[in-house]
């Protein structure tokens, strides 16, 4: 057979002998589609379940992250100082009145919850509201505080009838640090918000709250169908887990995968965290609208922002409105749409109504009130100058240990009434005073505790609400007559040379230069009196005698007693023209030293802090007020009695008029070419400093007596002084005196007295027993 036959025969399939001898094996056929895809998806679900499962636990452990440190970055909140009430306190019951109402204290016939009070013309009815305090947390206290002329007479608690030593009455809230965060919030437990909140809430957002896994799946499938219907979306099913998912972990994109995340994270949370715990962190969470450019976020804070009170002081229609603002902050906003946000209140009772919450009376009398929120939206009156120096002392004390972010609590010593009413005068009087000085006329105002030293209120410029430069701290100008009662004060402090009655002289006088120079000094009334008392030069201002005074006891003696008052002698030219003040400080560095000579010549450091304590309740700074004896004692007593003379018949006697009753003491100051107008006030109270003037260093039109003090005389009249008394110093003599010819002297019998430094006795000896000779010479003396 060819080989082309042989190929060309067919070819047969042998199958395989079984090797037992059974029946031969056959060769299975190919698997079909639908076993292909059954195994495929089997695959796919496997991967799927395992890529959920890592996602989860990655998820997991972000979760556990946020949630076991701290879920938000807290900015440090300040408070403003603590004011304390104690039998004999100076505080008057107007005084108390208009703190309780800048707290927003509610005044009402009989308190019975915290936040309100009650008066009468002796007596204050008081609920203190809780609050934490640098010390600890105290409970709210329901006191009666009785009054008589001189400030507090008693306190009594009248829960358990007993007597008390001293009541704290919080400090207001001032705002928060400057943070990197764009969100602003105030942390508050679950157990402190009100449950009518937590009810209405729930039962306008999320009714099965209590039930659910996280996801409530026929909710989501009840909105889908109604949004189906309405052709847009009009209700969501998610719930306050899914919410808080969001807010917390995604971003507010609306697309099916960042809901699939939504809807996984709220399970895990329900998982893993209590269902109050979920509650509490969505309280503080919530969005309810913006302040100065910042979120507003919780409901603590959004009580603030809406109705200015702490949220466990609200009515049920004003927590109804909040609630009802969850829906869309910017919808339902009631500044700009009041109607429509006093509907979705009043569906808010309505509900509140048929779920049992409430009784009908109730409602009718809710949905009857009105919306009650503030003028405009506000949490607080941000103090610009004086956050600054709180910021200054702040880093300086606490140093790293300060996270703007980290939930600090800072309390200061600003006097939120004195804040206020200065705030309020600058406003006002530097528009009056423009119709002299002209457009672009700038203010600056220190005002000090006048024995502790403490900041009570600061403004650094004509818009005290506006950030800008901060005149101040940081605005060093002349001080012209200023400068005078260092350079009496170095001359009082040596008894045997000067007294109040030495003779000063009044005459023209021309001193010069190493190269030539010539220098003039003359009054500003350009008159010349020949002698002058002490005590009158510096009631008037002279200037002359002012010169001759510091050029006798030497410039180096003054500049010493600037240190000692706390001036930085490095600021000061060792020239004779210091003597009138050719020297620049800030209106903080001026406040300092009138401090010194107001306190008796206790020295103590200004200061705006209080104490920092920390989230868990460290405390991580604390100022004891403290003051130390710099100058003498008695000749700052002198002082200061020349300066109640610059109010009683001096420069500034525009005071007198209306506050004689009070003893002020003062001093005006005035520079080259009416650029700088100053005044310092002092009462009971506190030191004021007050400087006008322009940044452009160009004329006023303005003396101290024409523009800082009046600027003065009107924040004295709101604020109402306390009297300055002057404890009397030892080795002090009360000398009888007789004026002649515009000079003091000497008479025994005189009814009118001077008080001197008498160390050694010299001027007792002279009165006590007085023979005939004696007297005779000091009537021809």
């Amino acid at each position: 057979m060819t080989k082309e036959t042989k190929n060309t025969k067919p070819r047969t399939r042998r199958k395989a002998a079984s090797p037992c001898g059974g029946k031969k094996k056959t060769v299975p056929a190919k698997k079909g589609w639908g076993k292909k895809l059954l195994s495929f998806s089997f695959k796919c679900t496997l991967v799927f379940v395992a890529v959920m499962a890592i996602w989860g636990i990655y998820l997991d452990s972000k979760i556990q992250e946020r949630f076991d440190g701290q879920i938000w970055q807290l900015p440090a909140v300040v408070y403003g100082r603590i004011l304390h009430l104690a039998p004999g306190e100076a505080v008057t019951i107007d005084t108390l009145k208009r703190e309780l109402d800048i707290l927003n204290y509610k005044r009402v016939r009989n308190p019975s919850r915290p936040g309100e009070y009650s008066a009468s013309k002796t007596r204050v009815e008081i609920i203190r509201r809780p609050f934490e305090f640098e010390d600890g947390p105290e409970q709210a206290q329901h006191v009666m505080i009785s009054f008589s002329g001189e400030g507090v007479q008693s306190l009594k608690q009248l829960d358990s009838g007993k007597q008390m030593g001293y009541l704290r009455i919080e400090p207001k809230l001032l705002g928060t640090m400057e943070s990197n965060t764009d969100e602003q919030r105030i942390f508050l437990p679950r157990e402190r918000f009100p449950e009518f909140l937590v009810d209405a809430l729930l039962t306008t957002e999320d009714r099965d709250f209590y039930h659910h896994d996280g996801v409530a799946p026929l909710a989501i499938v009840r909105a889908l169908v109604v949004n189906l219907k309405a052709g847009r979306t009009v209700q969501g099913g998610s719930t306050l887990t899914q919410q808080l998912a969001k807010n917390l972990f995604l971003t507010r994109d609306r697309t099916l995968w960042r809901k699939a995340q939504e809807a996984y994270i709220a399970v895990l949370l329900d998982y893993r965290y209590s269902k109050d715990r979920l509650l509490e962190a969505y309280l503080n969470e919530v969005y309810l609208g913006q302040a100065r450019g910042k979120g507003v976020h919780g409901f603590p804070l959004g009580a603030r922002l809406y109705f200015g009170r702490p949220i466990e002081e609200l009515s049920i229609d004003q927590l109804a409105l909040l609630v009802g603002i969850v829906k869309g902050p910017s919808y339902y906003n009631p500044w700009r749409y009041p109607e429509r946000v006093q509907e979705r209140r009043d569906l808010i009772l309505r509900m509140m109504m048929e779920s049992g919450v409430i009784s009908s009376g109730q409602y009718a009398e809710a949905a009857a009130r009105k919306l009650g929120i503030q003028k405009s939206p506000s949490i607080n009156s941000r103090q610009p100058a004086y956050f600054e120096q709180l910021t200054r002392e702040i880093r300086e004390r606490v140093g790293s240990q300060f996270n703007p972010e980290s939930g600090l609590r800072v309390f200061s010593t600003l006097d939120p009434l004195s804040q206020s009413i200065i705030d309020k005068t600058v406003v006002k009087k530097v528009d009056q005073l423009k119709k002299v000085a002209g457009k672009n006329l700038e203010a600056a105002v220190v005002i000090a505790d006048r024995q502790s030293g403490e900041i009570r209120a600061m403004v650094g410029g004509s818009r005290p609400g506006y950030a800008g430069f901060n005149r101040a701290l940081n605005g060093s100008r002349q001080i012209g007559s200023l400068s005078k009662p260092a350079v009496y004060l170095a001359a009082l402090s040596d008894p045997d040379k000067y007294n109040l009655a030495s003779p000063l002289d009044d005459k023209p006088i021309v001193l010069k230069g190493n190269q030539g120079s010539e220098w003039k000094p003359r009054n500003y009334d350009r008159k010349f009196r020949d002698q002058v008392p002490l005590l009158k030069a510096l009631a008037n201002s002279y200037n002359i005698p002012t010169v001759n005074l510091g050029l006798a006891i030497g410039l180096g003696t003054v500049i010493d007693t600037y240190e000692e008052l706390g001036v930085d002698p490095d600021q000061i030219t060792r020239v004779p023209s210091l003597l009138l003040g050719a020297f620049t400080l800030t209106p903080m560095e001026v406040t300092q030293m009138f401090q010194t000579i107001a306190s008796g010549g206790r020295k103590a450091n200004l200061t705006a802090l209080r104490a920092v304590v920390a989230r868990d309740g460290q405390v991580l700074y604390r100022n004891w007020p403290k003051s130390s004896q710099t100058v003498s004692e008695q000749a700052s007593w002198l002082t200061m009695y020349a300066m109640k003379e610059v109010v009683r018949s001096g420069t500034g006697r525009y005071l007198n008029s209306s506050f004689g009753w009070a003893g002020l003491a003062g001093k005006t100051g005035t520079t080259d070419n009416n650029r700088d107008s100053w005044y310092v006030g002092i009462d009971g109270r506190e030191v004021v400093t007050v400087w006008l003037g322009r940044d452009d260093n160009t004329s006023t039109k303005l003396t101290g007596s024409s523009g800082a003090l009046r600027l003065y005389a009107d924040y004295i009249k709101a604020r109402q002084p306390e009297p300055l008394t002057l404890n009397w110093p030892s080795e002090l003599a009360s000398v009888p005196y007789q004026v002649r010819e515009g000079q003091f002297v000497t008479d025994c019998f005189s009814e009118s007295k001077l008080p001197m430094w008498d160390p050694k006795g010299h001027w007792r000896k002279r009165c006590d027993k007085p023979d005939p000779v004696s007297w005779l010479q000091s009537i021809f003396n």
